[in-house]
């Protein structure tokens, strides 16, 4: 006698998608972006602790302009994300968050996270992936990072010929921004706005205040663009914000 082995059951999940939805602009939103993002089932997003999302602002805004419309019944996750100060607040939001993507998932619906900028650049998409991707199929969609956008801004070309380029945070320390400062041609200094009166004053300390220009809400209506640091006013400023430092004499041969 045969045995017959019974069919194997298989389960299919949905699938995690990072969506990059860029600084700000809804016309940088690739069309590949857009698509997943009107036919997605669950879209996801974080809020502020007031319930606003600048990823799902830049999302909502891009659909209204091509005048697409989202696939019927489509859920929303909003994942709160209070503004941080312990990055213990920040992993409880991204468990949780990840916990309600999770469910999504093994219901076998596809979920798109909206991300500012890129997802694997400086993202927030990054902390939820090493949550998800052991257990689901994963994938990404890039985004224009605030870096490109705010070269673009200014019209200027971050690095040419042998120049080198870095990019930092101003959540590195002194000495950190110090030494790219004084060993780097060209740099940009992301997630400004805290760090901005130490940032004036290690670009003093370098000599490169003339170097540097400042950007804050690129692509946005209220994009403040400033090509004079020395104008800036030494305090604090907004989260999304970020220096350009280029060599006032670039290589171009």
């Amino acid at each position: 006698m045969t045995n017959i082995k019974p069919a194997a059951t298989t389960t299919k999940t949905g699938t995690f998608y990072g969506v990059g939805v860029g600084p700000g602009d809804p016309g940088l939103i690739t069309v590949k972006a857009l698509k997943l993002i009107q036919t997605s089932p669950v879209i996801s997003y974080l809020v502020n602790d007031k319930g606003q999302s600048q990823g799902n602002n830049i999302a909502q805004a891009a659909i209204a302009e091509s005048g697409i419309k989202v696939v019927q019944g489509q859920q929303d996750i909003a994942i709160t994300m209070p503004m941080l100060t312990e990055r213990k607040l920040a992993n409880t939001a991204y468990d949780d968050g990840a916990k309600q993507i999770r469910e999504q998932l093994l219901q076998g619906h596809d979920v798109v996270f909206l991300c500012e900028g890129d997802p694997l650049f400086f993202g927030s998409f990054s902390y939820l992936l090493e949550r998800l991707q052991e257990e689901f199929p994963c994938q990404v969609v890039p985004g224009i990072s605030s870096v490109n956008a705010a070269a673009s801004a200014l019209v200027q070309p971050l690095t040419m010929l042998t120049e080198t380029f870095v990019v930092m945070s101003g959540r590195h320390t002194d000495m950190q921004l110090l030494n790219a400062l004084n060993h780097h041609d060209s740099i940009v200094i992301m997630k400004a706005g805290q760090a901005r009166p130490r940032i004036l004053a290690l670009l003093e300390q370098s000599g490169r205040t003339n170097d540097a220009q400042y950007l804050e809400y690129i692509g946005r209506d209220n994009e403040r663009i400033e090509k004079d640091v020395s104008k800036l006013e030494v305090e604090a400023g907004p989260y999304f914000s970020l220096f350009v430092i280029l060599r006032s004499e670039r290589k171009t041969r």
